[in-house]
């Protein structure tokens, strides 16, 4: 894109706490995929609930899809980098999701919806990430929109790093997607052999890196492919830097913590169990949008 970058100065960067090994599940109708964001990381990465990595060239593993299901009180950020996935929903919305596309979804007070692959065989790589919604907005009206690839904001820097800016903002450039609360950052970060990026972060936001091709290093720490790393909170930081020796891929991703409950029964994600009881009674009577 031609807008002028504006370089982040990073000069206190972040290290890294600790690396995260996704777990290995399914979901939907036995979609196999990696579950790197636990629930039990749900407070240290707070407002981040659940990231899933999904990539299969195995139709079997992907085929049958996400049919039909409710969610309440949170956002899903779906990010496909290979295939193709229909998106329908209880409000009416349909939209087809393919090759570097962004679905943006709030849930609000309720939406029962399906994502289906349309395709019978090749690669399906994606990740699916949760952003809480804070307590006042929990049973907001539901929102989504499909991003093209090529509405997506990106950037190439003087040493061959290319972002893909999905939400908040780096190196002057505004993402597809703002939040006055959580403040998310959401990159997609391509790495030529022997470049670096650093990437200004606010010291009290909740940040982590998922590299998903190749290896990054990140301070002292070497963080190879499919691991999580989960950057330090210090008050005197300023950032992050990452450094490639040969090409990679990695989601940068940071937020402004809610520091609110976090009640979850499967899809639904609100603040007591008295608000999760109220969902599942609204979701079986039918009252979910």
């Amino acid at each position: 894109m031609s807008t002028a970058l504006v370089s982040d100065t990073v000069t206190r960067p972040r290290s890294v706490e600790r690396l995260v090994h996704g777990i290995a599940t399914s979901d939907g109708a036995g979609v196999k995929l990696t579950r790197v964001l636990t629930q039990p990381l749900q407070r240290r990465l707070d407002p981040f609930l659940m990231l899933d990595s999904f990539r299969s060239d195995d139709p079997d593993d992907y085929g049958a899809g996400f049919p039909d299901h409710p969610h309440r009180g949170f956002e899903t950020v779906t990010y496909m980098i290979a295939g193709r996935m229909r998106h329908r929903d209880s409000a009416g919305h349909e939209g087809l999701l393919s090759n570097g596309g962004v679905q943006w979804m709030t849930a609000g007070r309720g939406v029962i919806h399906s994502e289906m692959p349309e395709q019978e065989g090749g690669l399906m790589e994606g990740f699916q990430l949760w952003l809480n919604l804070p307590a006042k907005d929990k049973l907001c009206k539901p929102w989504y929109r499909d991003f093209q690839s090529a509405e997506i904001p990106q950037f190439t820097t003087s040493e061959g790093v290319t972002a893909r800016v999905i939400a908040g903002h780096s190196h002057g450039v505004a993402g597809a997607v703002q939040r006055e609360h959580t403040e998310p950052l959401y990159l997609d970060l391509h790495f030529a052999a022997s470049s670096g990026f650093a990437q200004a972060l606010p010291a009290g936001h909740n940040a982590f890196v998922y590299v998903y091709d190749g290896e990054l290093q990140v301070g002292d720490a070497t963080v190879p492919a499919q691991r999580m790393a989960i950057l330090a909170n210090r008050p005197d930081t300023d950032g992050v830097h990452l450094q490639a020796q040969q090409p990679a891929r990695a989601l940068l991703i940071a937020g402004q913590p809610l520091n609110e409950p976090i009640a979850q029964y499967g899809p639904f994600v609100m603040n007591s169990n008295e608000q999760i009881f109220q969902a599942v009674e609204d979701f079986r009577a039918g009252r979910l949008a």
